[in-house]
């Protein structure tokens, strides 16, 4: 090895050049491995006053579990004198002044200082960085979201917990294996050259938009799947972050109500034509038998069947109507208007008929918002006509307030009269319940009230009135739009 002539600088010289330097620099003497300089953001970094460390041994910098190593370790870098990071593939720690270890990364090279060979260190404090790391790995673990990170090779390097439990893997096992053991064999060869188009122009997006997909848990069993991607740089290379979430209840719901929509559409022509057709004709009927008969055969006891058979009939086509409102009631009205909460309850109650003996208190307090406002009417409609129907006497009073909260406006229709029964608050928004056997109706209107909030984003909840007694709605309506499908983009 040919010997280096330029000339060796000086302490002196090297304090001058690297005193300030934003990274930790520390030269050593092959004599017992004895500090000759330590510049100040070492000193910093290991807590060491300025100047405390020259004339130290290395020994005193290493953790004890190193420090028999340490020698034989300068005896082969003296030996081959060259650039080179140390501990490639190892963590590496220093030892603070006050004892604790401070992870490190360490790049050496000869130097030579006044006239001898010499190790320089130039060292990094990794403790941000770990912490940071750290603070990742717990993120990363404690998401809902099965999450999943790809190496350029297409091999699994981490997968959170959740992940784990979608797929039916223990905690490492999917470790190291490539990404297809997740997919069902028909999707396997086309996703390599999917994955590596993804690799040369990667972007934040949804995977596989417009299609169906699915994943293969460790049973063998397909299941639905959504996939968003994008990108991390880590130390070595570009990765690919996966957040894969199940969605198989969710398709279950959509197809429950794809089949309860069919169903009702089906009703709903049934209801239009072959009931009522059927009623229409006995009401003809029994006209024309009134007609046929003479007036000698209308006695009383006649006459009053035929008014019992005209009112169930009217009662049954009332039903029907009934029936067909409660399926129209779950189809949403797309139109958006502005509307003002103060004037909307001012027009409802102009269209309620309210008894003298009742009087209205209104409180509403919000800004306009974007929202269809025939469904909502008729819904608050529906709601202050139930308190006067259902009070239980000739004279009441009724509140009506709005409240903002989150994304809602919260109407609350309260009254003073005979209330819910215990444990029916949710048992009269069923189809065809009636509140008591004295109620008149078909026990339809809070069943069609209550779709008709739902295919709108909303709910509402009945109770019992905590100020005036009686019973207390209240409607939980969007007052923030929610996007409902995504861009075809």
């Amino acid at each position: 090895m040919a010997e280096d002539q330029s000339p060796s600088p000086s302490v002196g010289e090297l304090r001058a050049v690297l005193e300030h330097a934003p990274v930790g620099v520390l030269v050593v003497s092959p004599a017992q491995a004895r500090i000759l300089y330590a510049n100040l953001a070492l000193e910093h970094m290991l807590g060491y006053a300025a100047g405390a460390l020259v004339g130290q041994t290395l020994a005193g910098l290493l953790p004890e579990v190193v420090r028999p190593h340490h020698e034989s370790w300068m005896a082969a870098f003296f030996a081959d004198p060259r650039q080179r990071r140390m501990g490639a593939g190892r963590e590496l720690h220093a030892l603070h002044h006050d004892g604790h270890a401070v992870p490190v990364d360490i790049a050496l090279a000869p130097m030579h200082l006044d006239g001898q060979l010499c190790a320089a260190a130039y060292i990094s404090d990794l403790s941000v960085r770990r912490q940071m790391q750290r603070q990742f790995e717990q993120i990363f673990a404690a998401m809902p979201q099965g999450l999943l990170i790809v190496d350029p090779q297409g091999r699994i390097k981490l997968s959170n917990p959740a992940l784990d439990a979608q797929f039916g893997y223990a905690a490492g096992d999917l470790i190291g294996r490539p990404l297809e053991v997740l997919l069902p064999d028909r999707y396997r060869e086309g996703h390599v050259q999917l994955r590596d188009g993804y690799a040369r122009q990667p972007t934040l997006r949804r995977m596989g938009a417009g299609r169906d997909l699915t994943a293969l848990h460790r049973s063998g069993q397909e299941f639905p799947v959504e996939i968003a991607l994008t990108t991390l740089d880590m130390p070595d290379g570009r990765h690919a972050l996966a957040m894969v979430s199940d969605i198989s209840l969710r398709k279950k719901a959509e197809a429950a109500l794809r089949q309860t929509n069919a169903q009702l559409e089906e009703f709903t022509y049934v209801a239009s034509h072959d009931l009522r057709s059927p009623l229409r004709g006995i009401a003809d009927l029994l006209s024309w038998i009134r007609e046929d008969l003479p007036e000698s055969a209308i006695t009383p006891p006649v006459l009053q069947n035929f008014e019992r058979i005209s009112t169930r009939i009217e009662r049954a086509e009332r039903m029907i109507d009934d029936l067909l409102d409660y399926a129209r009631a779950g189809q949403r009205d797309q139109r958006l208007d502005t509307v003002d909460p103060g004037p909307l309850v001012d027009e409802v109650l102009a269209l309620v008929h309210l008894p003298p003996g009742f009087q209205v208190e209104v409180d509403v307090q919000g800004q306009p918002f974007p929202a269809p406002q025939a469904p909502l009417s008729l819904s608050l409609r529906n709601l202050i006509g139930n308190a006067v129907k259902h009070h239980g006497g000739t004279q009441g009073r009724i509140r009506i307030q709005m409240r903002e909260e989150g994304r809602f406006n919260v109407f609350a229709i309260e009254d003073d009269g005979q209330g819910i029964p215990a444990g029916a608050e949710e048992r009269i928004f069923k189809l065809f319940h009636r509140a008591s056997a004295t109620t008149t109706g078909h026990g339809v209107g809070l069943a069609v009230t209550r779709r008709m909030i739902n295919a709108h984003g909303g709910a509402i909840v009945a109770s019992r009135s905590p100020t005036l007694g009686g019973a207390c709605f209240r409607v939980h309506w969007p007052r923030i739009a929610l996007k409902e499908v995504d861009d075809e983009s």
